[in-house]
């Protein structure tokens, strides 16, 4: 039994209650069954069990979005591990939800009312990253004319992000090592050794295992961030959860924008399920936000999409499969159009693109395309 405070709003009036959760329910406060008017919630602790905590938001466990076996599989392994002291590598391709489920397991934690900071390694230039770390001191190098504290600082007491762990130089994870064997270490510049108490989550889209091999990073720190490995599946492997994240992000962005819209037309709702997802979750939640925006009518049509052919390689893939994800991608997205131009005739579609009627059939059989949602239904 996880215990939580959360806020209410009810008729008008605020109060706190307590609630008492089970811990396999948490799972269950997703989007659709966020209890009350949620807007904040928080694992309780014996030290403070009568200081509400603030979480902007709803709880940050019902935005992880998603029914499917494998993405269920993650969400259980983060309530379990947030309970624990323990430091976590997530993996996961480029938006799949790493620093969400990081958010999720920092606010599950004991941990929960002191700082999360996230940091991106791979955006901070390598000459500075010991420094945004670490801190320094003053006179450390040339412009360093005051004391700076470090994001390892800032993170005292709470939960420290690194995503993209793999960019670190190689300096710097002999520092970051040292201080995760034992909480101690020394801001650039100084001979005086600091301590810091916080927990340690680490995320990255590549191959570490390769870095490793290929001698960009260090076996032993990588063994001491990988205690519990979390795994996050592709959007591609959990195509039935598609349908929950498109409703979702429709009422957040017709929400945000203001706008009267309540669905998609057959054939952009085909387009969205049939999409192979490159850029995972985020590239979803973007779409649907661009929809959003130019949707003239309450219907988001495959017009509003605007989805473009990612042709940009993935560094995992060889050529031939790069292209062939490329081409798959082009053959959806333009028969998508084309289909919806001619109003699923067949026909005129072949006559357009210049192709064998029978030729275009089969392309249109073999992306699962249904023509027939295109055509214009009957009165009456």
């Amino acid at each position: 039994m996880v215990e939580m405070e959360v806020e209410c709003k009810r008729e008008n009036r605020d109060r706190w209650v307590e609630v008492s959760v089970p811990e396999k329910d948490l799972l269950k406060l997703n989007h659709r069954t966020a209890p009350l008017s949620v807007v904040e919630a928080r694992p309780l602790t014996t030290e403070d069990s009568t200081t509400p905590l603030s979480i902007t938001g709803k709880l940050y466990l019902s935005k992880l979005i998603g029914d499917s076996p494998n993405f269920m599989a993650a969400k259980t392994q983060a309530v379990k591990v947030a309970r624990y002291e323990v430091s976590v590598l997530i993996l996961g391709e480029t938006g799949t939800g790493k620093e969400l489920f990081a958010r999720a397991i920092h606010y599950l934690s004991a941990r929960a009312d002191r700082p999360f900071i996230p940091v991106n390694c791979g955006a901070i230039p390598l000459d500075l990253i010991e420094n945004e770390l670490f801190g320094h001191e003053a006179g450390a190098f040339t412009g360093a004319s005051s004391t700076k504290r470090g994001l390892i600082q800032e993170a005292n007491g709470g939960t420290l992000f690194l995503d993209e762990v793999d960019s670190l130089p190689l300096l710097a994870q002999v520092k970051l090592l040292r201080f995760l064997q034992d909480q101690e270490y020394r801001p650039v510049g100084s001979t005086k050794l600091c301590h810091a108490d916080l927990r340690v989550i680490a995320a990255t889209n590549a191959s570490i295992t390769n870095a490793i091999a290929d001698g960009k990073f260090r076996q032993d720190l990588y063994y001491r961030l990988n205690t519990i490995p979390l795994v996050l599946p592709r959007l591609r492997e959990r195509p039935e959860d598609i349908p929950l994240l498109v409703s979702y992000f429709m009422k957040k962005y017709a929400q945000e924008y203001k706008k009267q819209i309540t669905g998609f037309s057959a054939s952009a709702y085909d387009m969205l399920l049939h999409y192979d997802w490159p850029g995972n979750v985020r590239e979803l939640e973007h779409i649907i936000a661009r929809a959003a925006v130019f949707a003239q009518s309450p219907t988001i049509e495959t017009t509003d999409l605007l989805m473009s052919v990612d042709l940009a390689p993935s560094m995992n893939s060889t050529f031939s499969e790069a292209k062939a994800v490329a081409v798959t991608q082009f053959e959806r997205a333009y028969l998508h159009q084309l289909l919806t131009t001619y109003q699923g005739n067949i026909s005129r579609a072949a006559v357009a693109a210049q192709k064998d009627r029978r030729v275009l059939r089969d392309l249109i059989h073999k992306h699962n395309i249904d023509a027939s949602r295109f055509r214009p239904s009957l009165p009456g």
